[in-house]
């Protein structure tokens, strides 16, 4: 195995623990939801790295460390199925805490009956069954990952998890709230230069007047104070925010639990100059109060 160099760290570090790398280890029962697992580290920020080698384990966290950046949350995903897999995991993890690394091994589990059901949904063999059986594939790779269930930091138990709840277990585990949380754009457009294609919501605020005829606002925007309060001061305006920013505070859980991370709430007015801008800026802020991740945006604003 290749010599590196202890990590070293700089001395006038404040917190050395916050640079150090940060290492997770996946592996499990094919079929046990290791790429689902995979898909939601990199979700909360880990570079992930598929189908790794054992061997190649310490080479991969020294040239994470000496990246940086993103790739300083790293999660290795091993698979029985290269052919350079050892049993010998926890060796492996030995020799990366002894270069000052502090890896975490995750082990995906899951009952028999569920593994070969889920094979048999996608009619897929086993990577180790050969000429034999589904069944006897599975038991030859949980007798291969039996050490390295033993020595796993967090055995998850795939069972009675569909991929939702699979991924929130990751995120739990390893993303912080600021991950998991939606994140909503309210984005202002003219509807004569087309409906924004990520839009979720699309909200109209054509029936408001148009300040586009008051001369005094013509030539300014939904960002300024007088047009802002014509806007926002006409029949129908206050309703109109009110009802919509409940909407999607009522809904925004439920698309955080279908793992939903971004919400588009697309505003639009004739030219996406005067009512949509007012209306986005006031329907972020209310999402604001409300405690939703919001910020506003404005397509065409300028464009006129």
């Amino acid at each position: 195995m290749p010599e590196f160099p202890q990590p070293q760290f700089p001395e006038d570090a404040v917190d050395p623990d916050e640079l150090t790398t940060d290492l997770v280890v996946v592996t499990g029962l094919s079929g046990g939801g290791r790429s689902t697992v995979a898909r939601a580290l990199e979700n909360v920020g880990f570079y992930v790295v598929d189908n790794l080698p054992q061997a190649l384990m310490l080479d991969m966290a020294q040239l994470a460390f000496q990246a940086g950046g993103a790739a300083r949350r790293t999660a290795m995903v091993l698979d029985v199925r290269s052919r350079a897999f050892s049993t010998d995991l926890a060796g492996a993890v030995r020799a990366l805490k002894d270069r000052g690394f502090s890896p975490r091994v995750v082990f995906v589990d899951a009952d028999d009956e569920v593994l070969i059901r889920r094979f048999e949904s996608v009619r897929r063999s086993h990577p180790l069954q050969g000429d034999g059986r589904l069944a006897d594939g599975i038991a030859a790779e949980r007798k291969l990952l039996e050490e390295a269930r033993d020595q796993a930091d967090v055995i998850i138990d795939t069972s009675h998890l569909n991929v939702n709840q699979l991924r929130r277990r990751v995120e739990e585990l390893f993303g912080g709230e600021d991950v998991r949380k939606l994140r909503i754009t309210v984005l202002s457009f003219g509807f004569k230069y087309g409906l924004p294609p990520d839009a979720d919501y699309v909200l109209d605020a054509r029936f408001l007047p148009n300040p586009f005829w008051v001369p005094d606002l013509r030539d300014h925007t939904g960002l300024e104070e007088g047009v802002s309060s014509y806007v926002l001061g006409q029949e129908g305006a206050h309703d109109f925010l009110s009802t919509y920013a409940g909407l999607i505070a009522a809904t925004a859980p439920g698309f955080e639990r279908e793992g939903k991370r971004y919400l588009t709430v697309a505003v639009g007015c004739t030219g996406g100059k005067h009512r949509s801008v007012a209306i986005t800026e006031e329907l972020t802020a209310q999402l604001r109060d409300m405690r939703l991740s919001a910020h506003s945006s404005h397509r065409d604003l300028g464009r006129e």
